[in-house]
């Protein structure tokens, strides 16, 4: 019997790696973005003290109220430009991308294209 891993545990490992190569810094901190079946998440954090500097997720009211679908790659692409917003307001211009494990295509491109454009620099 073969055994098959969980696209999960999948994900997780490929995760790790990810975090493995780079990490967030004052200067430069990490764009972290998660996915779930209903819902997206972007943080910029600081992982040289732990904090997350800066948030933002379908899930805000002033951003649910802007999209249709919570999960689509338009709504990605909003989630992109809002936090890219929110990043300049700190006065983040570059950012370290980390997809989450999650192959680059579809809504966690449309989300890094939508912060490129908005300003973000990766």
């Amino acid at each position: 019997m073969v055994n098959k891993q969980s696209r999960v545990d999948i994900r997780r490992k490929k995760h790790l790696k990810i975090r493995n190569r780079f990490t967030g810094t004052p200067e430069r901190p990490r764009l972290a973005v998660y996915r779930s079946n209903n819902h997206m998440y972007a943080q910029i954090i600081d992982d040289t003290v732990g904090n997350t500097l800066v948030a933002a997720s379908t899930l805000e009211k002033d951003v649910k109220a802007q999209l249709e679908k919570t999960n689509d790659v338009a709504a990605a692409a909003y989630l992109g430009t809002v936090i890219a917003k929110k990043a300049l307001e700190k006065g983040i211009k570059t950012v370290v991308y980390d997809r989450g494990g999650f192959i680059y295509q579809g809504k966690i491109k449309a989300l890094a294209d939508a912060a490129r454009e908005a300003g973000l620099e990766f």
